[in-house]
């Protein structure tokens, strides 16, 4: 039994993967595959699914909807997989293993992605993040997270995604492909406007593509727009970054060591 939560909620079995009916049942399955395998407390299962509005037999309703879960993975994945969910004295908790849930997989891989550019194995690298960036099939819990367990969690886990695409196109400019990381650098320019690491790497691709102009012209879009709506200026690194492209460093054209390096 396997379970996807980076995208809809959805268990698998075989090799398929079906999605878990009811809005309630993939939230309080997204609840317990978040602290997986320790026990959630009754009382944030309570918060995650009915927020401030609990019903008047919220105990009982908790019941009813952990028995219907125990089907609906019964029905998905086979007997044994109902008896995963167990009961405790405080709460409820999934007995899954780590390797089991798609969220644990994608670490994995971007550990043994940034494992390999400290070995400067950069071919290694992207493909472990390409590997990764695949498990991702939409919004994380698609439409489970109702409560603040699940939105913290969602909010922490498309950073490290934001994270893991950015660490992409470095290692794409950094293997001479600077014109393919060009487009969706300039669409997450558009979503994360105040990423400066976007804002860097766009930079170095269009001037890598030969389009210096372009690169100065992001430059002063950022500049400006931090001046006019936070009263800053930009860092003295991206600052030394357009000097360089003004000076056209012949840096520049290498392997761009002056751009941060995942951690």
């Amino acid at each position: 039994m396997r379970f996807r939560i980076l995208g809809t909620i959805a268990v698998g079995d075989h090799g398929a993967f079906h999605t878990v009916p009811g809005l309630r049942q993939r939230s309080l399955l997204a609840s317990l595959l978040i602290q997986a395998p320790a026990v959630v407390p009754v009382s944030t299962l309570y918060s995650e699914l009915w927020g401030e509005n609990p019903p008047a037999t919220v105990e009982n309703a908790l019941q009813a909807h952990v028995s219907r879960l125990r089907r609906t993975l019964a029905q998905l994945a086979g007997k044994s997989a109902a008896g995963a969910l167990l009961s405790r004295t405080s709460g409820y908790s999934l007995d899954v293993a780590p390797e089991d849930i798609d969220l644990n997989l994608f670490r994995t891989y971007i550990r043994e992605a940034h494992r390999a550019m400290a070995d400067a194995d950069l071919c290694t690298a992207q493909k472990q993040l390409e590997e990764g960036l695949r498990l991702w099939q939409g919004r994380p819990l698609g439409d489970a997270a109702l409560g603040p367990l699940c939105q913290s969690a969602v909010t922490e886990w498309e950073e490290e995604h934001l994270s893991a695409q950015e660490d992409l196109l470095w290692l794409r400019i950094r293997a001479g492909e600077p014109m393919g990381a060009v487009g969706e650098l300039k669409r997450m320019s558009i979503t994360h406007p105040w990423r400066e690491r976007i804002t860097e790497l766009l930079m170095l691709a269009l001037y890598q593509s030969g389009r210096q102009a372009e690169a100065i012209t992001v430059y002063n879009a950022a500049r400006l727009r931090l001046d006019d709506e936070l009263g800053m200026e930009p860092s003295p690194k991206l600052r030394l970054l357009f000097q360089q492209m003004l000076n056209q460093d012949p840096a520049l054209h290498g392997t761009g060591t002056f751009l941060r390096q995942p951690a």
